[in-house]
């Protein structure tokens, strides 16, 4: 099992940055594709970014350019640097981490942009 512990949301206005964190319970981080996602009610939950275990980073269309996804394997945390948030970047963010056939989610941290 691995527990993922999300921090660093709120309320921001549109321009602003926010940075999130996620902080995993094991030490092995470093062999998972580690990613975050976010969802709106109603809606389907969507990737935003991911970080492969090799360094390989992928973006939602609708984020490149804007945020980071970073990851400290010594720390067993991943990050995501969000700069320049519209309105429409407000939802519950979830960081997820993929490990060999498992995959675990956190409990979800809510970012707000106000305009």
């Amino acid at each position: 099992q691995m527990q993922l512990v999300e921090s660093g949301g709120g309320l921001v206005q549109a321009g602003g940055s926010v940075r999130l964190s996620c902080a995993a319970s094991r030490n092995d981080i470093s062999i998972a594709t580690m990613g975050w996602y976010r969802q709106v009610p109603g809606k389907q939950r969507e990737l935003v970014a991911l970080k492969s275990s090799t360094g390989f980073a992928n973006y939602a269309d609708s984020v490149k350019g804007r945020f980071t996804i970073s990851r400290d394997n010594a720390k067993n945390t991943v990050y995501l640097q969000m700069n320049s948030l519209k309105p429409e970047d407000t939802a519950v963010y979830y960081c997820n981490a993929r490990v060999v056939a498992a995959t675990y989610w956190g409990q979800g941290t809510q970012v707000t942009v106000s305009s």
